[in-house]
């Protein structure tokens, strides 16, 4: 038991810092320690709470570019898909879904970071914004991975650091929120799940606090070539954890 705790203590204190740096991560990166020593769903509420923490943290230390206009249909879609991603959590292969979410971005995301010129949608308006949330609280259901679209199209969109850091860090505030009251409402959070949340909140606070201390000092092209990058490896992470598992019932 003593190698799991230490599981949980050094993937939250990674994921705090991606978190507090991005703005976004806690759950990918967590997940690429966790998904080895603990049960889908345990790593699940682990996930999304120290995720919905770090977000707290985050709104406290860095408030800029926040545009209640922008981050409206983010949300809005968003509560709208955090019970479709709850309920789907006891049904979904997580593997398959990981190799596939894994998949999208080891493919895209270097393909954005060798490009001379990202490029930029400008079509679809708010309702296109709203469907990009709708699938961030999917996915937020399924274990905190809320910010992986709404990152994506946010530089796609081509918004600044500071306005892209801002939706992606209250949208992901509101979806965790409502996930973990949403756990616990159906039983997810147990007794037995307790001492591993006491490790995760404390692990990963100061790690937070020293990535968002860090952000300040980026540039706007270094913010975007951490973001993608930060993606590209969270999509390995999750290939290298699910890929075999996948191929192993396939043969």
């Amino acid at each position: 038991m003593d190698g799991v705790w230490w599981m949980v203590v050094l993937g939250a204190a990674a994921a705090g810092f991606v978190q507090g740096l991005s703005g976004f991560g806690f759950s990918m990166v967590a997940m690429s320690f966790w998904a080895w020593a603990l049960e889908p769903r345990l790593a699940a509420v682990l996930a999304v709470c120290g995720a919905l923490t770090g977000q707290v943290v985050a709104a406290a230390t860095v408030r800029r570019g926040f545009d209640k206009a922008r981050l409206l249909p983010f949300v809005l879609g968003g509560l709208a898909g955090i019970p479709l991603g709850v309920a789907l959590l006891p049904r979904l292969d997580m593997d398959a879904f990981k190799l596939v979410l894994g998949t999208l971005l080891v493919l895209w995301c270097p393909a954005m970071l060798l490009a001379r010129q990202l490029p930029r949608i400008t079509a679809g308006g708010r309702v296109a914004d709203a469907a990009v949330g709708l699938s961030g609280g999917v996915m937020g259901g399924l274990g905190g991975f809320t910010g992986v679209l709404p990152t994506l199209w946010c530089t796609l969109r081509g918004l600044d650091k500071d306005v892209q850091r801002a939706v992606i860090q209250n949208f992901n505030l509101a979806m965790l929120l409502v996930t973990f009251a949403t756990y616990a409402a159906t039983g997810l959070i147990t007794r037995a799940t307790l001492p591993l949340l006491a490790l995760v909140i404390p692990a990963m606070l100061v790690p937070s606090l020293l990535g968002a201390r860090l952000y300040l000092g980026i540039s706007e092209a270094r913010f975007r070539q951490i973001v993608l990058g930060l993606l590209t490896l969270s999509g390995v992470a999750m290939l290298v954890a699910s890929g075999p598992k996948v191929l192993s019932r396939l043969g």
